[in-house]
Parts: C-alpha cells; structure tokens; sequence
C-alpha cells in the first residue's frame, strides 16, 4: 500500500436474528483476525438477535456475551477508532434502525455480510446495501434469495439438470391441517429414513433425521418452528461432500472436501459442539469424481445467480457411486472449522488472502455493475 493512501473502509456485519445468529458471531471473530489491517480499515458492526444495530465499542463481545457458544479463544486485533459509531445509537424503533443502518453503511467502501441464514444471507441485507449503493461481499438479492430458499434452489438445479435426491416440499400450514395426509404422501414418495428440515436456514438447524413414521410429527413440528416451508428429503446412504467457489462471471472452486461426522448425520452439534467429526481435505474420491463435483458447483453457482463465494454440498451415494447435489450457501461458515476456508487453504490460499479476494471481488462487481447501468 502507498505511503499516504487511504485504507479501504470494511464495514464487518454480524449476529441477525437467525437462527444462526451464535455461528455468524465466530465467522465474524476469524474474518475479524484474518483482514489485512495494513489495507483495510475495519468497521464491526453487530446485529442484535431483535434486529437493533450496534457499532462503536466492541459489538462482537457485546453480542457475544449472550451467545450459547464461545468465540474461540485467543486475543481479537483492537477495531480501529472510526466516527461511525455514533450512527447507530441502538434506537428503539424499527424504522429507526433502518435509517441509521443505511447510513452507516454509505459511509463504508465496501461491507462484508457475515450474516448466516435469513435477514441477512437470503437477499434483505443485500437489498439494503444496493439502495444504499454500497459493494458488498457475496451473491446480489437474487442470488441469495434464490439459494436460501431450498425448495427454490432445488428446483432452479433440477432444471439445469443437476441430479438431486428425491424430495418433497410443504408448507406449515398443510400439515398443520392434514398431518396425516402429508405422512401418507412421505411414505409413498420418499420412505424411511428421511430427512426433515426448514426450507429457508442453516448450519442444519431445525433439521431432523426420520427414522419411522412415528418420529415424523416432532421432526415437523421441530422444522415448521423456523420456517413456514417444510422439506422433506429421502434418506440416502451417501458421504458428505463439499467445494468452495470464489469468483464472479468465470468461478474457480477449489479442492473437494469431505466430512465424516461424528454424529448420525452432520447436525447442529456435530458442527459446533461435539468433538470427533473429521474434514478430509482432500476428499479420498476419484479425480473423476472431483471433476464431476467441481463441474456441478459451477453450474450451481451460475444458475442462482450467485457471486464472490459460495460452498456447495453433495452427496456421493455408497452403493452406486451417483453424486447428487444437496445445496448452496452464499455466506458460508468463517469458523475455525468451516470447510469453505479450509478448501482454500488446501488449494494454496491463506484465509488473509481469501478475505482479501473477496472484498476485491465486490469492488469489481460493484464498478461492473455501474458501468453497465449508465449512471
């Protein structure tokens, strides 16, 4: 960086009121750790699990003091001292806070969302930042909407042509008022075991793995807490595979991973909580399997729309060796054990550098964007 030359201005948002409000807070601490402060200039802002924004001081900790699971350990870089921190005042009011958000964020040269699930990966936060006419990291509003809601995703996939494992979709309501009926139709389309989860979250909270028709209500009941849509997804005896997509118009995915968990399936504690799953980077597969998984995340990628990172997951059937895609994340895990840096790392580039890349990548987006509109 020149002698003299302004570092660029990164607002880091984080926390939501998502379900995934505890994760995004450690994918916050390692971006946080990871920035080059040499060329960034960073602005944490949180998010309060009821909506109110907070910046100035430090709303990691803030946020984190009522977290269900710890930052990971070690000394956070101090935030620089910025004058954006009397913008957000944590009114009171909705409106209020809309207003000080989108000044806040005129202030910054870019943001990096660091929100996972809805009000933040599903297109609300990214339609912000576009009437505020400010680049942010990841997928635009198409692109995140689209690949939040899994019944849309799948089938944006299945009409590109990417093979999906059978699967069924209904809303809170239909099985709130034909609990039996839904049943009938899961037994005959899909059989046991399957799985149930929301349509629009992640982090495999709400999810549910349904061994007989009598665990059905409570995975159901369990789902429809999150989400007004349901899916319901066969249950198929396949390895979990992943890949990590960086990039805009011409994508490049990194190594395929895969995870072993130490529980029945990869779910909420085997993420987060739970000690002994296993990442293996690379994935032990055939280089025609990597090809194939690889090949099939960019077409993902492509179909939602999707922009600067995406984690794609798969299933690769034991028995018959199909691989089938499971689903995109626009704003993918940060963690200490979150597959999508570590992919990167396996294929030769450092968590600084990704950090770096990507907020490259919305500047790019950004200035492309504009030069197409006529503005």
């Amino acid at each position: 960086m020149a002698q003299g030359a302004r570092k660029i201005r990164v607002g880091v948002i984080f926390g939501g009121r998502s379900g995934e409000h505890d994760v995004s807070l450690r994918s916050a601490q390692a971006i946080l750790r990871a920035i080059d402060r040499e060329r960034f200039e960073v602005v944490p802002i949180g998010i309060t699990r009821e909506g109110r924004w907070l910046s100035g001081g430090d709303p990691l900790r803030q946020l984190a003091a009522t977290s269900r699971l710890a930052l990971a350990p070690g000394d956070d870089p101090p935030a620089e001292e910025s004058d954006l921190g009397s913008a957000l005042a944590v009114p009171e009011t909705g409106h209020a806070v809309e207003v000080a958000g989108a000044g806040v964020v005129q202030q910054l040269d870019v943001v990096f969302p660091v929100l996972h699930g809805p009000y933040g990966e599903d297109g609300t936060v990214q339609g912000l930042l576009e009437l505020a006419d400010v680049p942010y990291v990841g997928a635009g509003v198409l692109g995140s909407a689209v690949s939040m809601d899994k019944v849309v995703a799948k089938q944006l996939f299945e009409r590109e042509g990417l093979p999906v494992a059978p699967w069924l979709w209904v809303t809170r309501r239909q099985w709130e008022r034909d609990p039996e009926g839904v049943a009938a139709r899961v037994e005959r389309e899909l059989g046991y075991p399957c799985f149930v989860k929301p349509a629009n979250l992640g982090s495999s909270v709400g999810v549910s793995k349904v061994h007989h028709p009598g665990e059905l209500p409570g995975a159901m009941e369990e789902a429809a807490r999150y989400d007004r849509k349901l899916v319901v997804e066969r249950g198929i005896d396949a390895r979990e595979l992943e890949v990590s997509v960086l990039g805009n118009d011409e994508p490049i995915t990194s190594v395929v991973g895969e995870i072993r968990p130490v529980n029945e399936f990869y779910d909420y504690q085997a993420k987060y909580v739970d000690e002994g799953s296993e990442l293996l980077v690379p994935a032990p597969i055939t280089q025609e399997q990597s090809d194939t998984v690889r090949e099939m995340a960019v077409r993902a990628f492509k179909v939602v729309d999707a922009a600067g990172m995406a984690r794609v997951d798969f299933f690769l059937e034991r028995n018959t060796g199909t691989i089938y895609i499971n689903e995109i994340n626009t704003i993918p895990g940060f963690t200490q054990i979150s597959m999508y840096p570590i992919l990167w790392e396996a294929s030769g580039l450092s968590f600084r550098e990704l950090v770096s890349r990507l907020i490259e990548l919305a500047l790019e987006r950004h200035a492309e964007r504009r030069d197409g509109s006529g503005v």
